[in-house]
Parts: C-alpha cells; sequence; structure tokens
C-alpha cells in the first residue's frame, strides 16, 4: 500500500522490470527457490519517469535530438508491452517556457484536489460497500464493465479507440478503470463517452507514432 518510484526507468535491469507484471496485475509476488514457494503481498502505486530517448531532446523544441532512430527504438524497446500495458497512465511532460509559468493562471491547488479526491473515495467506497474492493483500480477484469457502468455511447468510443490504436483486452479494462475514477472525481454516476475520450488521452504510448 506504498508508492514504488522508480527514476530512469528504461535503464534498470529488463529482468527486474518483468517482475514487476506480477505484482502490478494481482497485487502480490510470488517468490519460488528449489525447497519451498512463497506468495507475500505486494500492492502498491507504481510510478516511473523516464527521457523519451538517451540523450533526453526527443521531440524538444528548442534542442535537437542527437540520437538515431535506432537508438530511440532500443531505448524504447527496454520497456516491454506487457509492463506498458499495465501501467494505467502514461503522459509526456514538455519542457515548461518561462513565458508559461509567468502568465499561466493558477490551477487547482493541493487543498482543492484533495476534496475532490476523498469525494472520490467515498463513492468507490459506497459503490464497493459489499465486496473485497476498496477501488476501481483493484476491479477484477470479469467485473469491471458491469461496475464501471459506461454509458454505450461510452463503450462505442472504446471499441473504436481499441481498434485504432490496437489495444489490448488488459488496456479496455485499465481504461475503463481510469474513466470511472474520473467521472468519480466529477460526480458522475455514469462513465460518459467524454470520460473514456480523457481517459485514452492518458495512454501515450499507445498513442505515439514509430520514429521514422
Amino acid at each position: 500500500n506504498g508508492v514504488l518510484f522508480l527514476d530512469e526507468l528504461p535503464l534498470f535491469d529488463r529482468a527486474a522490470l518483468e517482475a514487476l507484471r506480477q505484482p502490478l496485475e494481482e497485487g502480490r509476488i510470488t517468490v519460488s527457490r528449489a525447497s519451498y514457494t512463497v506468495t507475500l503481498p505486494a500492492r502498491f502505486m507504481f510510478v516511473a519517469a523516464a527521457n523519451p530517448c538517451p540523450c533526453g531532446y526527443y521531440g524538444d523544441a528548442r534542442r535537437a535530438c542527437r540520437c538515431s532512430p535506432r537508438q530511440i527504438r532500443n531505448w524504447r524497446s527496454r520497456l516491454s508491452g506487457p509492463v506498458m500495458d499495465r501501467i494505467d497512465i502514461h503522459i509526456e511532460v514538455p519542457r515548461v517556457r518561462s513565458g508559461v509559468l509567468r502568465d499561466a493562471p493558477a490551477g487547482v491547488d493541493s487543498a482543492t484536489m484533495r476534496v475532490s479526491v476523498l469525494a472520490a473515495h467515498r463513492r468507490q467506497e459506497e459503490r464497493f460497500a459489499d465486496s473485497r474492493v476498496r477501488f476501481n483500480s483493484q476491479l477484477p477484469a470479469s467485473r469491471v464493465r458491469a461496475l464501471a457502468r459506461p454509458t454505450r455511447a461510452a463503450l462505442d468510443l472504446l471499441a473504436s479507440a481499441m481498434e485504432t490504436l490496437a489495444l489490448s483486452a488488459r488496456a479496455f479494462g485499465r481504461v475503463l478503470k481510469v474513466a470511472r475514477t474520473i467521472a468519480d472525481i466529477e460526480g458522475s454516476e455514469e462513465v460518459t463517452d467524454a470520460h473514456v475520450a480523457e481517459a485514452v488521452q492518458y495512454r501515450l504510448l499507445d498513442r505515439r507514432a514509430e520514429v521514422e
């Protein structure tokens, strides 16, 4: 129930990253040795950061990337599809220009956001009062569609996104869980197509074009 933060994600050993697949999916980890096997609880919030390429400037508006297309592809290939498929949200954080920092209107402060998050938690607690699930992220794949309460328009949009972006069945459920959380923050009983559209936008690595 803690937070696991990995900075410079592609630099971690691939075997270590692949070992995250079970706890990210099931909230537990199984360790096998010659004489015994033990399963331990391992439910956590996973947060990671990574540069877009080895030099760190791919896509930057002010500095040219020095990496070759092959180097960029190799850098991205360090993160396997199955691992990325288990991460609900992947977004780009571009360089912020000084003018934006100076002129941007004030955003939502932490105290206000805390109120919204706690209200969303209460809605989830009420929804799952009769089950072992506490939060949307813990919904089993077999029940996510029934408990998320998506509208027909929301399901149609998600089906279209799956076809366009070649999303996996696992990604289908994870997008729906994120959309359900967005709806909870907004106080909506149903998951609408607008909630699904926002959730899909948070899967950058599914939408990113291949490097030419």
